[in-house]
């Protein structure tokens, strides 16, 4: 269950009963989005295929992602969970002390290196040169206040001028005209840095490409919160379990994936700022529109007969939400091994990843849940976590009704919260500043004298287990 390319998924999907292909005529403008969002929503939620997009001839593909299923699948596993627990074996290895355990540990060593990427001489997403215009590609429109068209799965590359560090990350781009884009990357991102370092260095052009598919762990490669340094296509290469295929650029000194659909040449003026949204966005509310650099496309080629992937973003959930939840369970190793108290962690659909975070822990001694959410924020991307609910180890924070459950009876406002002030994701509204504001954590776990409470805390109501054994010896005779 691996893929080389976007299309073998599609095939395997369908294989799967997973895709619906539309052929009723449907306009890019609006009415894709209503669509994706009602079937994203319901008991049918299936990737969908439109073949037949007014006045396109690139068929769309959107909510490829969309399920716990072919998010795992897309990986190359039947569940999320197998790729953690390899992080975690991989964690779990002793630092070797003696000849022979530096011998057992070469195996593993010799995995990563077979997973990185591999450049090739020509490929499918070069196969055809066309004049670069961006009105061939049927890019959304996805909610009415929307400030324009935007591509919403971009594959967007650039290099760290000092280091030549290649990077990744996945930034909308709003499409001005046939030829330039808004390229909305936070100044948290790995392609912001990059542009503020050209711009420092007087570069005026910083080269870019962006990559629009690819085979689909290459795609989530993009969105993964990775430390800095890491390249992204090998990460891909460790998902895929063989090295991710790159070819060179026809016209900047970057690399790309060989089976893209479509590839965009081009750069970023580091001088330049244009008005960039309102766009709808994963929150459920329009991002405001702000000033962002522009992307200049001026080189563009594709497959033959690509399909054009999307996403749709708004109120949960929807597809990121399920990319989202890989990221909390394919990460939480590596936040276990700074925080080897923390149990289990989740991250509410309703949060959208940045503004709610679940956390249980084994609590040691007072303050102990002040400890973690102060290191909690210290890592990553997880400082933009807005709120944090820690609770004991015995809860389930998979269960929203457990953890609301102890949140309402074991918290003191005044004595079991903490508010910081910090980074806070672009994204926010709420704040009164930008990027920048107050977070909060609740102490929800049983609470001790040593940290002033001085009064018997009452145990949860639970049944004896005889009693729970004489009731099921005759449950079959309830008629129940």
């Amino acid at each position: 269950m691996k893929f080389e390319s976007l299309q073998d998924f599609v095939e395997f999907l369908e294989s799967k009963g997973e895709l619906v292909r539309i052929s009723e005529e449907v306009d890019r403008d609006l009415e894709i989005t209503e669509i994706t969002d009602r079937v994203c929503k319901s008991d049918n939620n299936k990737a969908l295929l439109f073949e037949n997009v007014r006045g396109c001839k690139t068929p769309v593909l959107m909510n490829a992602f969309g399920s716990f299923d072919r998010m795992a699948w897309a990986l190359g596993v039947g569940n999320i969970d197998f790729i953690a627990n390899e992080i975690q074996d991989l964690i779990n290895q002793e630092i070797p002390e003696s000849l022979l355990d530096k011998v057992k540990l070469l195996p593993k060593l010799a995995q990563f290196a077979q997973f990185t990427p591999k450049v090739v001489k020509s490929a499918p997403c070069q196969f055809i040169e066309t004049e670069p215009d961006l009105d061939t590609i049927p890019i959304l429109k996805c909610w009415p206040d929307d400030g324009g068209r935007f591509i919403t799965l971009p594959l967007v590359i650039t290099k760290d001028p000092e280091t030549k560090i290649r990077n990744m990350g996945m930034y909308r781009m709003q499409v001005y005209d046939k030829s330039t884009t808004g390229m909305h990357w936070h100044i948290h991102k790995g392609g912001a840095s990059n542009f503020e370092k050209c711009k420092k260095l007087g570069i005026n052009h910083m080269e870019v490409a962006v990559a629009i598919g690819a085979d689909p762990a290459t795609i989530y490669s993009a969105t993964a919160p990775l430390p800095d340094g890491i390249d992204e296509f090998l990460f891909a290469g460790f998902l895929r379990k063989r090295p991710a295929e790159l070819v060179k650029c026809k016209t900047v000194d970057l690399e790309v994936p060989a089976n893209a659909e479509y590839i965009l040449e081009g750069y970023v003026d580091t001088s330049e700022l244009r008005r960039e949204g309102p766009f709808g966005d994963h929150t459920g509310y329009y991002s405001l529109a702000d000033d962002y650099p522009v992307f200049h496309l001026t080189h563009m080629t594709h497959r033959e007969n690509p399909i054009y992937p999307a996403t749709v973003v708004g109120k949960p959930p929807m597809e990121d939400c399920f990319m989202g939840k890989a990221t909390e369970r394919i990460f939480l190793p590596l936040l276990k091994l700074a925080l080897p108290e923390i149990v289990d962690m989740n991250l509410p659909l309703e949060g959208v990843f940045h503004n709610l975070a679940f956390v249980s822990i084994k609590k040691s001694y007072p303050a102990h849940a002040r400890k973690v959410a102060s290191a909690i924020w210290g890592m990553g991307q997880m400082m933009f976590t807005k709120l944090i609910i820690i609770v004991d180890e015995d809860v389930d924070v998979q269960n929203t009704s457990e953890v609301l459950w102890k949140l309402g009876n074991n918290v003191s406002p005044e004595r079991d919260t903490m508010i910081v002030e910090g980074p806070l994701d672009a994204l926010d509204h709420a704040s009164p500043q930008a990027n920048y504001g107050s977070k909060m954590m609740i102490d929800a776990t049983k609470k001790t004298p040593d940290e002033g409470h001085d009064r018997e805390w009452p145990d949860v109501i639970t049944m004896s287990d005889d009693v729970k054994r004489r009731v099921d010896d005759i449950w079959k005779n309830l008629g129940l």
